[in-house]
């Protein structure tokens, strides 16, 4: 860890760049206090920043010799109950990006140093304010943009996953202490645990470890919003629909089939879930090479999508016609469980009740016209009791990549633990496997990293935190 020494004393803006009412500058380090105290003035009575009890806010003034830069508001965190563990000092100062650089120049000029990005929450990794999978959700927390991905990334930072990563990696602990244990006394020829408790103690942890694997599918959905497809014949008016939906002319609109030749995506948030809409190519037969590709890419994100918008045209398909289009796209489809909404478009043209409205009544149709943006309501409602039918608030769920790959890597090894065990091979070939899950376990947590993990974790942070 000499590449993330604490001995330095950092400091970095941690509000947004630009102008603005007031800006923050976070100092985290040893001599935080000492160094502060030379440029810090206040009119409280003997007052000094080294004295000052922690969780307190100080009216004063920054010096730089004869020289006033500014008025300010000093909170003072005095180790270790501090964001970083260490003695913390923010100070809050007028939004001018030229007060902000000047008091800047000043720290780095009495011997403190820029922070690097996300150094801050590195150094409260080091002193065990959290674990690795904590610090990670500190990032998620603030990139989150809906309500899903926000309580997502706020229960991982308040420790649900690293929790259930813990209570694994004990299990398979005392699996290992037992396994040794026999290493022991291997000349006796002594078994102190049954075969059988350890088979069945492994079936339980593949179990467990896979349920988290599988959960990633959500995880990632709610990281990086609801993928929803919009699909259907050519001119039904997806591309309308979509324009609608995201109140903005995002695509462009003809009224010549094969207009739409590449999947266009864009998000907006719908009762604090996001959502990310595709609209696709008209699913026909292609007439060209270029249309060809675009119908290709459209299957592509059809698999890749969680609910699919099948769009037609009210006034000229009926009810058959659609049914067998449907079952069409089912049986091209990965994935026939996923959620089909059937949106009947045109509606603003229709002078009768469409052929089979009763049966599209049935199945929960919704008749629109995007044009007059008419009913579109509708589909956000639906797409919203879409979400509160799916079980998307279980205990834990795995939403980073580097999570998921380290648990394939730990149920990697405790099948081949397992299979092993079945075969009954000797202790000491079981305790490899064993351990290789407990590392790929403790990668998660932090409890086993090395610098180039952490530094590729943290350098996608902002520097002020």
């Amino acid at each position: 860890m000499d590449n993330y020494s604490t001995n330095y004393t950092i400091c970095a803006i941690s509000t947004p760049p630009g102008t603005g009412g007031i800006a923050v500058i976070r100092v985290s380090g040893p001599d935080t206090f000492i160094i502060c105290n030379t440029v810090f003035r206040t009119a409280e009575k003997g007052f000094t920043l080294s004295g000052a009890t922690s969780h307190t806010i100080h009216f004063g003034e920054i010096w730089k010799d004869d020289e006033i830069l500014d008025e300010v508001l000093v909170s003072v965190f005095r180790s270790p109950h501090s964001y970083t563990g260490e003695d913390v000092l923010e100070i809050s100062c007028h939004g001018s990006p030229y007060i902000q650089q000047k008091i800047l120049e000043l720290l780095f000029s009495l011997g403190i140093r820029l922070a690097k990005p996300g150094e801050f929450t590195l150094r409260a990794f080091l002193n065990r304010k959290f674990d690795l999978s904590q610090a990670e959700a500190v990032a998620d927390l603030i990139a989150s943009g809906s309500r899903n991905s926000h309580d997502l990334a706020l229960r991982q930072m308040r420790g649900g996953f690293s929790m259930k990563i813990k209570e694994l990696r004990q299990r398979l602990i005392e699996f290992t202490a037992v396994i040794e244990l026999e290493l022991d006394f291997s000349e006796e020829n002594v078994e102190f645990a049954s075969r059988p408790d350890l088979l069945n103690l492994l079936n339980e942890l593949e179990t467990d470890i896979t349920q988290l694997i599988r959960s990633f599918s959500i995880g990632n959905v709610m990281k990086n919003g609801i993928p929803v497809a919009i699909i259907g014949k050519p001119n039904v008016g997806k591309s309308t629909l979509l324009n609608a939906i995201l109140n903005e002319e995002k695509a462009i609109v003809s009224e010549f089939p094969g207009t739409t030749r590449d999947a266009i995506e864009d998000t907006i948030i719908i009762g604090g879930y996001s959502f990310r809409f595709i609209d696709t190519a008209g699913l026909r037969p292609a007439e060209d090479k270029v249309e060809s590709m675009g119908i290709g890419r459209t299957w592509e994100k059809i698999n890749e999508a969680s609910i699919i918008l099948y769009v037609f045209d009210a006034t000229i398909f009926s009810f058959h016609e659609v049914m067998d289009a449907v079952s069409e796209f089912k049986d091209l489809s990965d994935n026939t469980s996923k959620r089909l909404i059937l949106i009947g478009n045109k509606t603003d043209l229709l002078v009768e009740l469409p052929r089979g409205f009763k049966d599209f009544v049935e199945l929960e149709t919704i008749f629109v016209s995007a044009k007059r943006k008419e009913n579109i309501h509708l589909i956000a409602e639906s797409l919203l009791k879409s979400m509160e039918s799916e079980d998307i608030y279980v205990d834990t769920i795995v939403s980073n990549a580097r999570h998921l790959e380290a648990l394939q890597n730990a149920l990697d090894s405790i099948i081949s633990t397992h299979h092993g065990l079945e075969t009954g091979i000797t202790p000491d070939l079981l305790t490899v496997d064993i351990h290789k899950a407990l590392h790929h376990l403790g990668e998660i947590t932090g409890e086993i990293t090395t610098d180039e993990i952490l530094g590729n974790i943290f350098s996608k942070f902002c520097v002020g935190k």
